[in-house]
């Protein structure tokens, strides 16, 4: 089973358009627009409502390796940007399982008579 291709810009574009009776270049700018607010309100926290949240995170400072000599190095701290996506969004994509029915509790068991002791025979003095 083939891979589905995922969506090009012009393709986006062309269905904003269809869907919004306007034509491609408003679509397009439209698009640009968007991108550009999430690039500017990023650090602050971008979020589009149904869809995600882009936060910045800091990385801290962390030792790391060359692959090909081995070499330990330092990669040093750094912020980048992260996507977080939205619980409406992720259950569109993945619809959560139906849960099971909760079963019946079983009627409590009754608790057993306690066994009798046996007489225990007498001594002789």
């Amino acid at each position: 089973m083939a891979a589905a291709k995922p969506l090009t810009k012009a393709e986006i574009v062309e269905h904003l358009a269809k869907k919004l009776e306007t034509t491609k270049k408003t679509a397009n700018d439209f698009l640009l627009e968007l991108n550009a607010l999430a690039y500017k309100n990023a650090k602050k926290g971008f979020t589009l409502p149904g869809f995600g949240k882009l936060t910045v995170a800091k990385r801290k400072r962390r030792t790391g390796r060359n692959p090909q000599t081995g070499e330990k190095l330092i990669i040093p701290a750094k912020s980048v940007v992260k996507f977080k996506v939205s619980k409406a969004c992720q259950d569109a994509v993945y619809p959560p399982k139906a849960k099971p029915a909760p079963a019946k509790k079983a009627a409590p068991k009754k608790k057993a008579a306690p066994a009798k002791k046996k007489a225990s025979p007498k001594k002789k003095k």
